[in-house]
């Protein structure tokens, strides 16, 4: 358990079998009801928010004021190559969790594509008891008992997930073992696919394409240098691959809506930057 400025934080180690699947969990409280804004940036995962206390306000693309995305309660989003903005009013008590693609093309049951970009209510891809596991965690008080039925409800639905194709998991293991810094051509090779087959199925199962997928894992790559390591943007320049620093102003520009110097500036915590 840690405190991150005004919030608690609980974790723990998640069973072997959710690991492949599941990349972090953890459950959140706010010390005192203050509202807060914050901005999410893209970071090769799709995540699912359990509120068990106050909602979030709004949920939105960033420059998106359309009313079709306004998102409340407990909800799932899928990969993004772009910034959500997120209201809330204060009082969070939340379990957030952050899924690799295909983990939740496994949990989610549905073509990834569907989710890409996009904010659902939690009920729309887990159905009916998506409500009951909500009010089960709600009424129960203690974070270990909550993370058991967490990870009891996890393991059943995964049972009945589809599977993804092998080709389609080796694919995302280079991409993300590369940093994002590997040619699709090198992958389809690899895997034994034409390029084009290659991105249909993979952007059906992952949610980007392949091309996407390299640009955000190397972003991620680069915001964790830039905010957890200390480098400069020369360094990140160099390390990450970007053609020069103009490069890596246009990338944050375009999947973080700001620059490396304000990134690395900012509190991060999880993908999502204090506004």
């Amino acid at each position: 358990m840690t405190r991150l400025g005004g919030r608690w934080r609980v974790t723990r180690p998640w069973p072997p079998h959710l690991r492949p699947i599941v990349h972090s969990y953890a459950g959140y409280w706010d010390a005192a009801a203050t509202p807060f804004r914050v901005r999410v940036v893209p970071t090769g995962r799709a995540v699912v928010v359990i509120s068990l206390g106050e909602p979030f306000a709004q949920v939105r693309r960033l420059g998106d004021a359309s009313p079709g995305s306004q998102v409340t309660g407990s909800l799932a989003v899928g990969l993004e190559d772009g910034p959500r903005v997120c209201d809330h009013p204060g009082g969070q008590e939340a379990i957030r969790l952050e899924l690799t693609p295909l983990g939740a093309y496994r949990l989610f049951a549905v073509p990834m594509g569907e989710l890409t970009n996009r904010a659902v209510e939690l009920r729309d891809v887990l159905g009916p008891g998506a409500g009951v596991l909500v009010e089960q965690l709600a009424a129960t008080g203690d974070w270990g008992a909550r993370f058991d039925l967490l990870d009891l409800a996890l393991s059943a639905r995964l049972e009945r997930g589809p599977l993804p194709a092998p080709e389609v998991g080796h694919a995302w293991h280079l991409l993300s073992r590369a940093g994002g810094a590997i040619p699709v051509g090198r992958i389809a090779a690899e895997v034994g696919w034409s390029q084009g087959y290659l991105i249909r199925r993979f952007t059906e199962q992952v949610g980007l394409t392949p091309k996407m997928s390299a640009r955000v894992l190397r972003f991620h790559r680069a915001v964790r240098l830039l905010t957890r390591e200390g480098a400069s943007p020369t360094q990140v320049t160099a390390a990450c691959g970007f053609y020069d620093q103009a490069h890596l102003n246009r990338e944050f520009r375009a999947l973080a809506g700001t620059t490396p110097g304000r990134m690395a500036s900012a509190r991060v915590a999880e993908g999502a930057l204090a506004l």
